[in-house]
């Protein structure tokens, strides 16, 4: 499983910096430059709610090949020569239709082998620790193959990193039941996500999870217009990307192996408050070397969810397992999503370091008030009963 990951993943980031670059080259526009990052992410809204109990009514094998094989086939399709850069964003809006039902599925398969316990929150850690080693591979890739063949070159080979992850799948992973097969699928995704969000606290929980990331993001929405208005090279582009996943992968390498499950709690706030501080930087309009350093910081920002993780499956009842994390992913891309839009419509008409501070000072300004509600949903405590399988 870990290896398809990487496949995956190194795949979605390679299409996402040839893609972000091939637009920019073709509109010069930071609106449409960030939106080709957004439409990767917006879709989560949707499939998220309508498909959120794919996760539990299917064999997991069975999804997570054919999510591959769909997004090979997506991939396939950027490469068409002469598309037009609307076609390239609703294609790449397609491809991203599949992804919470990929990440949804994939994260309830770790509590079949991990269990729920601490395993389970370290063996997340290790799938985010993937993700980021990824993305820095794919970035630094990314930036070197732009320097010798076109965007469409690069965006050719996600087609046959999402193969071979399917492939790898396949032949490498075991087949497992599916946890419920009753009712309908559309009645049973649309009812699981009103239970989980009727649930306080676990409502209070889906919000930390989805509003960090936001203000984490912002940055790296707007790198493409940043780096192009200092006239760097598309070497530097690919250094400052890998900004944030350096940042990501040191927090979670230390808080995963020198802190407890107690230490991993205590964390969560912390880390969870420091999302849209290192933002606040671009105010002073910074050099590259600054803005690099500014997203090795907001990596580390990830570490709060080594303490979420734990928190949220605890809350969850499993019947419900992986409709919760489809939603919880769900709604954290499409919170990032819109966060990319909005940055990249203001960085239209505003200086591209001002609306990064901005995004900073507003985190700054939300972030206590979102750590405020799960205190007092903590405090609450929650009397939703619990819904059997397929009742939900």
């Amino acid at each position: 499983m870990f290896a398809a990951h990487v496949l995956s993943m190194l795949g979605e980031v390679l299409a996402e910096i040839a893609l972000s670059v091939l637009v920019y080259r073709l509109t010069g526009s930071p609106l449409l430059s960030a939106l080709s990052l957004a439409l990767g992410l917006l879709p989560y809204a949707l499939c998220g709610t309508l498909l959120s109990s794919v996760a539990d009514r299917f064999p997991t094998r069975r999804v997570l090949v054919g999510c591959d094989l769909l997004c090979a086939a997506g991939a396939a399709g950027l490469v068409v020569p002469g598309m037009p850069v609307a076609a390239l964003l609703v294609m790449r809006c397609l491809l991203a239709a599949v992804a919470p039902v990929f990440t949804g599925t994939r994260a309830a398969t770790l509590t079949d082998i991990l269990g729920t316990g601490d395993r389970y929150v370290l063996g997340r850690s290790v799938i985010r620790l993937v993700s980021q080693s990824a993305q820095l591979a794919g970035f630094g890739i990314g930036g070197v193959l732009l320097l010798a063949v076109s965007p469409r070159g690069v965006l050719a080979v996600t087609t046959a990193t999402f193969l071979a992850s399917a492939l790898v799948l396949r032949l490498g992973t075991r087949a497992r039941a599916a946890r419920t097969t009753a009712g309908p699928l559309l009645g049973s995704s649309l009812g699981a996500v009103r239970w989980l969000l009727a649930d306080r606290r676990i409502r209070s929980l889906l919000l930390l999870a989805w509003v960090p990331p936001m203000f984490v993001v912002v940055g790296e929405a707007l790198l493409t217009p940043l780096a192009a208005a200092a006239h760097a090279s598309s070497g530097w582009l690919g250094l400052l990307m890998c900004g944030m996943p350096v940042g990501a992968v040191l927090g979670e390498t230390l808080a995963g192996s020198l802190l407890g499950a107690r230490g991993r709690a205590r964390l969560m706030a912390p880390a969870a408050l420091w999302a849209a501080v290192p933002s606040l930087a671009y105010a002073f309009d910074p050099p590259l070397w600054v803005c690099l350093a500014c997203q090795v910081a907001t990596g580390l920002a990830i570490t709060y969810s080594l303490g979420l993780d734990r928190r949220f499956l605890a809350a969850v009842p499993e019947s419900l397992r992986g409709s919760a994390l489809t939603l919880l992913t769900a709604g954290q891309m499409t919170a990032q999503g819109l966060a990319m839009t909005v940055a990249g419509a203001a960085a239209d008409v505003v200086p591209v370091p001002t609306v990064i501070a901005a995004g900073g000072v507003l985190g700054v300004l939300l972030l206590p008030f979102v750590l405020w509600q799960v205190h007092l949903a903590d405090r609450a405590g929650t009397g939703t009963p619990v819904p059997l399988a397929g009742q939900a």
